[in-house]
């Protein structure tokens, strides 16, 4: 019964298109930016797709006031579309298919009547289109000059809950429009990538005699067993080198934090509490974030690897969980109300490691999961409101966030 308990205080945790504007804090003057169509020929409406995914991302760029109403011109056209002529800059589009099948892009940015970036862009399989998309949007914002937003064209791995003890693992994008299921059958959890480069991830097997952790290649589709445990054995975080792992096992029954080496294969137990440790996730300087239930409920707590000093990092709230770490930032779930016949809140709080501050993310429904980018600009995370799911994106230095529909069933835990 422990166990079970354990599992599904983990589970818990570790839970859960076009994008509009949640929250924005200040009004800025952005300049507006259009976008036209100059497809030509039969595509299958998927020209009209890809207008409406780019105007999504060009609005999550957070640079632009974007026009959403549906233009069309010719791609060698000089001037822009009659309607477009009061805006600062027009991103024109035209989708063709090559000899071969492949689905090319060609796109131009401009402004005052000159052309200011024209980029071509090819991709094989036509499935994939929105990483097109994504490729568009994040190359108009570097020749924006603004911060690189590189998290736009990752890849998101996810479950997916089927039924009672069947899932699937599932790659997408970061708006979930694109979906590809990699592993099938039984019920496999808490998917995690294994570098950087995003080819390979590991995952826990919980049909076989006990939890064990394998590392899929994602190129050759081959499953490598790591470990197993008994009572669970969870991937929490991989280091950006992917040479470490942070566990979560209960080989005794107690659930604790164990870090692990990819090349030499050791293991070390880094939490020894009576209680439950779980979600570790790697920091800046040799440290880790974790959940604790060493006050009687859970909360977030830090420390030094291979020390015993533990810090409480959250005095706010009677139930912190779910923890993602960029460098000196935690980002973390905590429930906002207590209310015994009806929904809670639960709303994500940003803290630093260095700073008593804590900054509110959302401000209504349940939102979870919550994983930084990999370069920390950027939160991803579920949000469930009202009976309605959605995939949320938050721009930390705009204070904004975006939604994106979600329509593919339960989720149980994500990794950007």
């Amino acid at each position: 019964m422990r166990i079970l308990l354990v599992w599904l205080f983990s589970l818990a945790m570790l839970m859960g298109a076009d994008a509009t504007i949640e929250v924005s804090k200040k009004v800025e003057a952005l300049p507006g930016i259009a976008v036209e169509d100059a497809s030509v020929g039969s595509l299958d409406d998927l020209n009209k797709k890809f207008f409406k995914a780019l105007v999504s991302d060009l609005n999550v760029l957070s640079l632009f006031n974007v026009d959403r109403h549906y233009t069309t011109a010719d791609y060698e056209d000089e001037s822009v579309n009659y309607a477009n002529k009061s805006f600062e800059y027009v991103m024109r589009f035209r989708l063709s298919r090559d000899d071969t099948g492949a689905l090319v892009a060609e796109s131009k940015l401009i402004s005052a009547g000159s052309v200011v970036m024209a980029k071509r862009y090819r991709i094989t399989n036509n499935e994939k289109y929105i990483f097109l998309v994504h490729t568009i949007a994040a190359d108009v914002n570097d020749k924006m000059g603004a911060p690189a937003v590189d998290w736009m064209k990752r890849k998101v791995i996810l479950t997916r809950l089927l039924a009672p003890g069947r899932s699937e693992i599932v790659i997408a994008d970061y708006t979930l429009s694109y979906q590809h299921a990699v592993v099938r059958g039984g019920l496999n959890v808490f998917p995690k990538w294994a570098d950087e480069d995003q080819n390979a991830f590991y995952y826990t097997d919980l049909d076989a005699r006990k939890p064990t952790l394998y590392h899929m290649d994602t190129r050759t589709g081959k499953a490598t067993k790591v470990l197993s445990s008994d009572g669970m054995m969870i991937c929490s975080d991989v280091r950006r080198d992917g040479k470490k792992l942070l566990l979560t096992m209960a080989p005794d029954g107690q659930p604790d934090i164990y870090l692990y080496d990819t090349a030499t294969k050791h293991l070390q137990r880094e939490t020894r509490y009576s209680g439950i440790d779980v979600n570790g996730q790697f920091m800046e300087g040799n440290k880790i974030a974790f959940v604790s239930s060493r006050m009687g409920y859970p909360n977030i707590y830090s420390k030094t690897l291979g020390s015993d000093n533990v810090r409480q990092m959250v005095n706010y709230g009677k139930s912190n969980s779910a923890c993602s770490a960029y460098n000196d930032y935690i980002v973390y779930k905590a429930r906002e109300t207590n209310n015994a016949f009806g929904a809670n809140t639960f709303n994500l709080h940003l803290i630093s490691t260095k700073t008593d501050f804590i900054r509110r993310l959302t401000a209504t429904g349940v939102n979870e999961f919550p994983r930084f980018s990999d370069d920390g600009d950027a939160i991803l995370f579920i949000k469930n409101y009202q009976n309605q799911s959605a995939v949320g994106v938050i721009r930390i230095r705009h204070n904004k966030n975006y939604l994106f529909p979600l329509k593919i069933g339960k989720v149980q835990s994500i990794d950007w």
